[in-house]
């Protein structure tokens, strides 16, 4: 019985935070400079590791396309096309939000639970402000904000891995191209969009529920990070497969 009761009690207690978290704010210039902060620290500085690996996974998506499914029986756009459609469809939304959720989950869950061990959100209400919505509010803002320019750089940077290896001798980087633009459908890529707006809220908002309610010290503060990074997951995967089936 506990195994339903557990999750249900904890389901009601993440309603009730973002219930808190969505409450009018009181300060909206004070908002507004933390909405800006949380913009660089969760959004901007993680540029740089998903230009990385989308890069690298592009290459390695377009190697194995042309190893293992091009054919003398199959048109030589063929590797091109399927890389698009990876990239497009899963990796720039679906796979790139569960490395986000290990960088920027943890980040957000350890900060606040390392402020709520050292009493910093009960000086906050103490003092009469709306703890929950003056740091949990700007973290969902930002995500969600800076969510498109992620996905963005990660299409990017996948196309040119891509390219780096058609220019490599791998395949030709006019087979590439015209693979890549073969059957193209825009929709494909505002999908991909949609499907990061909710993969966003996912991660901000699970990872700040779990830090910001963690009890104990340090050792709960990191069991906190750690499950905040693994219900993420879980929630962007069943989120992926719901929404695929939305969105197709």
């Amino acid at each position: 019985m506990k195994i339903i009761t557990q999750p249900l009690a904890t389901f009601g207690r993440y309603l009730q935070l973002m219930a808190k978290v969505f409450s009018r704010p009181e300060r909206l210039r004070m908002y507004f400079k933390q909405y800006v902060k949380e913009m660089q620290q969760l959004g901007v500085d993680s540029i740089g590791i998903v230009l990385m690996i989308s890069f690298f996974i592009g290459a390695v998506i377009c190697i194995q396309m042309k190893v293992n499914i091009q054919s003398p029986w199959m048109p030589r756009f063929t590797t091109g096309y399927t890389t698009r459609e990876i990239l497009l469809l899963e990796f720039s939304s679906s796979i790139m939000c569960l490395i986000l959720a290990g960088k920027v989950g943890s980040n957000i869950a350890s900060e606040l639970g390392t402020m709520r061990v050292t009493q910093q959100i009960d000086a906050l209400e103490i003092m009469g402000v709306n703890s929950a919505s003056f740091l949990i509010l700007p973290k969902i803002m930002a995500l969600v904000t800076m969510i498109p320019v992620l996905v963005t750089f990660s299409m990017v940077a996948g196309f040119g891995g891509a390219y780096a290896i058609s220019f490599a001798g791998i395949l030709t980087p006019d087979d590439l191209t015209y693979g890549l633009q073969h059957s193209f459908k825009e929709w494909f890529v505002w999908t991909s969009y949609i499907k990061s707006f909710f993969f966003a809220f996912i991660i901000s908002s699970v990872s700040a529920f779990y830090g910001y309610t963690v009890e104990g010290g340090s050792v709960e503060v990191g069991k906190a990070s750690t499950d905040s990074v693994v219900h993420c997951s879980m929630l962007i995967l069943f989120a992926d497969i719901f929404l695929t089936q939305i969105l197709a």
